[in-house]
C-alpha cells in the first residue's frame, strides 16, 4: 500500500519550529533539544528559548491536539540543560578550542569571541549564568569554560544556578502568560511567531555588536 503524502507530511518535523518540536516528541524532545543546545557545538541553531516558552504555554491550552503536563516539562527542561552544559564543558576540557578552530561557521566562531569575553569581564560565575540567556553564547561558553581550565566545581555550582534559572524561568513565563489571558489558544500562532522575534533580539543585538567592534578596530 502505497504511503499517505498527508501523513508524511505530519511526520516531517522542522527543528527550527518550537511547536513542531514539541508536537512530535512532547516533553522528551525539550530534553533533547536543550541538551544538543548547550552541550554539543552543532545544536547553536536549535530554538531553546522559543521552546520553553512556548512548553509553558501548552501547558496551559491546546494547540493542534497538543498539551503537556509542566511537571514533565520541567523535568525534561532541567534536565536537558544541566546535563548538557556538563557534556559541553567536559568536551571543551577534551579538545574544545581544537574543536573551535576547525569550525568554519561564522556564528559559533563570534560566539566563542563572545564567551571568552563574557568569562574575562564578568568573571566565572556571573558569566555562566548570563550565557544562559545569549543564544549561541549559551552553546559555546560551556566548551570555552572547559578548555580554559575553569574548575570543575565552580563552573558546576553557577552552571545549575543559570540553568535552574533559564530553564524554570522561561517555562514558567509562558506558563503564568497562559494562566493570565482567557482563551489564549485563539492567540497563541500571534504569541509564538511573538516569542520567536524576541528571542532572536540578543542574536541581533551580538551581531551589531560584532560589527561595531570590527569597524572600531579597523
Amino acid at each position: 500500500m502505497a504511503p499517505d503524502p498527508t501523513a508524511l507530511i505530519n511526520l516531517a518535523v522542522n527543528p527550527l519550529d518550537a511547536n513542531s518540536l514539541l508536537a512530535s516528541f512532547g516533553a522528551i524532545g525539550i530534553a533533547v533539544v536543550l541538551f544538543a543546545e548547550t552541550g554539543l557545538l552543532v545544536g547553536f541553531f536549535l530554538p531553546g528559548d522559543s521552546l520553553l516558552f512556548t512548553a509553558g504555554l501548552l501547558c496551559t491550552t491546546s494547540k493542534n491536539g497538543v498539551h503537556l503536563n509542566l511537571a514533565e516539562v520541567l523535568v525534561a527542561a532541567v534536565v536537558g540543560a544541566l546535563v548538557g552544559a556538563q557534556v559541553g564543558y567536559v568536551i571543551g576540557a577534551k579538545g574544545g578550542k581544537a574543536l573551535l578552530a576547525r569550525s568554519s561557521n561564522k556564528h559559533l566562531q563570534r560566539g566563542a569571541v563572545r564567551a571568552e569575553e563574557i568569562l574575562a569581564k564578568y568573571g566565572y560565575a556571573k558569566a555562566i549564568v548570563l550565557a544562559r540567556f545569549i543564544p549561541v553564547v549559551r552553546t559555546v561558553l560551556n566548551p570555552m569554560a572547559g578548555a580554559l581550565n575553569v574548575p570543575v566545581r565552580t563552573f558546576t555550582l553557577w552552571q545549575v544556578v543559570g540553568g535552574l534559572l533559564w530553564s524554570v524561568g522561561v517555562t514558567m513565563a509562558g506558563y503564568g502568560l497562559g494562566n493570565t489571558i482567557p482563551s489564549i489558544d485563539k492567540y497563541l500562532l500571534p504569541i509564538i511567531a511573538l516569542i520567536v522575534v524576541v528571542s532572536l533580539i540578543p542574536i541581533a543585538l551580538e551581531l551589531l555588536r560584532s560589527r561595531r567592534d570590527a569597524k572600531a578596530a579597523q
